[in-house]
């Protein structure tokens, strides 16, 4: 075990209070595809084309078509150890916030309870006229369109390209990032705004900043501690060690 692994190990078990920051890198490690490249329909339209609030407009069964394919691949998938570990590091802590740009719910799943959604999640439908959510499951009616108690159409909950994030969790994000004393970054790029600014925020407020990618990100040189390999190897043994 390397002498980083070891002393980020260590701020984690001294940390009262722990925000982290997980991306796409976590679930590509249980097998969430990206869609991209799928044979059948989906090769014949670019994801980007189907989630705008133009392409629900223009055809509302073919993006809810594509999102319930989504569900079921996504509902086949199981939390990692990386889920499972970051689910073990919130028990017993009084101040814990885990925010995810990832939409399959693995998190929760997992076991995690503080999770910030920033894009949403998939197995959500929202009322675009009063608000009204609720929650769907894997193959439920697949041909149907859900609407709420006032029969209004359903959109799935998701922030779609050209959306603003939900502005309540930003507010939480943000909050979670300024008041924390130990930031982890796990799995994302770290190019997609806002929650690209989090880690560096946190880091100028005061706290330590931990990195956890396979690869070097534009917060790679500004991280106390830059840990390399897959989340599901190292984040469990930052459990284990602390």
């Amino acid at each position: 075990m390397s002498t980083d692994l070891r002393l980020a190990a260590g701020w984690i078990s001294q940390s009262r209070s722990i925000t982290v920051l997980t991306g796409a890198g976590v679930s590509a490690e249980s097998g969430v595809p990206t869609f991209r490249g799928e044979k059948g329909l989906w090769r014949r339209h670019r994801p980007e084309e189907l989630a705008t609030p133009e392409a629900f407009q223009r055809n509302p069964e073919l993006v809810w078509e594509w999102y319930r394919y989504r569900q079921v691949i996504v509902a086949g998938a199981d939390p990692n150890a990386a889920h499972i570990a970051l689910a073990e590091m919130e028990r017993g802590r009084d101040r814990f916030s885990l925010i995810t740009q990832n939409v399959d719910g693995l998190h929760r799943r997992a076991g995690s309870i503080e999770v910030v959604e920033l894009h949403g999640n998939l197995f959500r439908a929202r009322c675009p006229i009063d608000g009204y959510i609720c929650e769907l499951s894997a193959g439920e009616d697949d041909k149907a369109i859900p609407t709420c108690p006032d029969g209004h159409m359903m959109r799935p909950d998701i922030v779609w390209f050209g959306e603003s994030l939900p502005i309540e969790a930003v507010r939480h994000a943000h909050e979670s990032a300024v008041s924390c004393d130990l930031f982890l970054t796990i799995g994302t790029s770290a190019v997609v705004q806002p929650a690209a600014s989090l880690p560096l925020l946190a880091k100028h407020s005061g706290a330590r900043l931990i990195e956890v990618n396979p690869e070097e990100t534009p917060i790679t040189s500004q991280a106390d501690i830059s840990l390399s390999g897959p989340a599901a190897e190292i984040v469990p043994l930052l459990i284990e060690e602390a």
